[in-house]
């Protein structure tokens, strides 16, 4: 599994309706092909910053898959109003998993 992870950082006083806009669109990425898990957290020095993790069967589940579905339209029509700047979003695979 690999793990897409957003950087977003949104317009401050907007986390609420944020993160009601995320919770709405979750059902878009559990119906879509490949993605097994969605987590959002929230800095704690920054707040209004977040990173959205997605679980993902492959990059191309993500990057070509769900980016040119009807579902990632609806998840950027629901979250991109509060979003300050354009999200930051790279690929990671396990190194290491300890414990």
């Amino acid at each position: 599994m690999i793990y897409e992870i957003a950087e977003i950082d949104i317009t401050p006083g907007s986390e609420h309706a944020f993160e009601s806009a995320v919770k709405k669109a979750s059902e878009q990425f559990r119906e879509a092909k490949g993605c097994r898990s969605l987590k959002l957290q929230r800095c704690i020095e920054n707040r209004s910053r977040y990173h959205l993790v997605v679980g993902w069967d492959s990059v191309d589940d993500h990057m070509v898959t769900f980016r040119n579905s009807d579902a990632f339209q609806m998840w950027r029509q629901l979250a991109s109003p509060f979003f300050a700047t354009p999200p930051q979003v790279e690929h990671y695979e396990c190194a290491i998993d300890a414990f």
